[in-house]
């Protein structure tokens, strides 16, 4: 009987061993933005009531903007956090990181730097989150989603907001057929970006994560209070509408009515996402809706350089 015991003790430890080693390691680069200790603590500490399992950060590379404040004045606080703290070891490189992670998280609050992170990612062959803004222009978003695809390695990008439990209500056909959305965000401006990539991307994923894609033209203008207003005409005629505003939210309107989304519900249902999307390799976007998001936004500038003019949405994606 002792032995039987002690047999069935061995198992159990073994199993739960070989359970902890299956953790996703989890490599980050860019630790200029709160993101990176927010969900390095939703991933590593097992008491956070929005814990998710089957992850670790356990890597980085410190990376930041020496033109853009908000980066480099945060950079050393979120650092010495993800060291000290949690434990996280630095590396010189991503491509020194790649060696010893799963997966990789591209978080610099500058997209500008997203793309020659990614090509290393990319090539090494690892499963790659990259944080808004996905990159500091259209075009090397699009390049981004080409490597991926030639080297077969899977991308996902996502807003936080994509995740609110209403919008993706909304998404799943909850409330009937969408025919109409409108949702707001802030939409701080940043000079090196394109105006919405840097904040009012939040609100048009949200847009986005309920329409779906198949926008075709933008029209951009302000509203009474001179913020600015986004109108995009889909294929099937809907209209969907982004307005600069206070907070998060949207209305819905549906079949069965009214309905309101864009809500921001935090962080861990982003996380799990992510998660989930490394364990899958599977993206749980399609490259052409996350590539149209950002089409959309650049067409939002070239219609306030046009004055207000309708510009068609252009994106050469398959």
């Amino acid at each position: 009987m002792h032995t039987k015991r002690f047999l069935w003790v061995a198992l159990a430890i073994t199993l739960a061993t070989s359970t902890q080693a299956k953790d996703i390691r989890i490599g980050m680069v860019g630790l200029d933005t709160s993101h990176v200790t927010a969900f390095t603590r939703v991933l590593n500490d097992k008491t956070d009531k929005n814990h998710v399992a089957g992850a670790q950060m356990v890597a980085a590379v410190k990376d930041s903007s020496p033109d853009i404040e908000s980066s480099y004045t945060r950079v050393e606080k979120y650092t010495t956090e993800l060291t000290g703290k949690w434990g996280v070891k630095l590396y010189p490189t991503v491509a020194e990181l790649c060696q010893h992670v799963d997966a990789v998280m591209i978080e610099n609050v500058d997209g500008r730097p997203h793309l020659k992170h990614a090509i290393d990612v990319i090539k090494a062959g690892k499963p790659l989150y990259i944080d808004k803004p996905l990159a500091g222009t259209l075009e090397d978003c699009v390049k981004i989603y080409q490597l991926a695809k030639e080297h077969k390695v899977p991308v996902f990008s996502s807003s936080s907001l994509r995740y609110a439990k209403n919008t993706q209500a909304a998404r799943a056909g909850d409330y009937g057929k969408v025919l109409r959305c409108e949702t707001f965000s802030p939409a701080h401006l940043e000079p090196h970006h394109p105006d919405l990539f840097w904040y009012g991307i939040h609100g048009v994923e949200s847009l986005f994560t309920v329409m779906g894609p198949g926008c075709v033209s933008v029209k951009r203008g302000t509203t009474d209070d001179g913020k600015i207003e986004v109108t995009g005409t889909w294929k099937d005629g809907r209209v969907g509408i982004f307005r600069e505003g206070k907070g998060y939210g949207g209305t819905a309107k549906c079949d069965s009515g009214k309905h309101p989304i864009g809500s921001y519900d935090g962080y861990a249902p982003l996380v799990e996402a992510v998660v989930q999307f490394f364990k899958s390799g599977k993206s749980p976007v399609d490259a052409r809706e996350t590539l149209e998001i950002y089409a959309f936004m650049q067409a939002a500038d070239e219609s306030k350089a046009a004055n207000g003019k309708e510009v068609p949405l252009k994106l050469e994606w398959e």
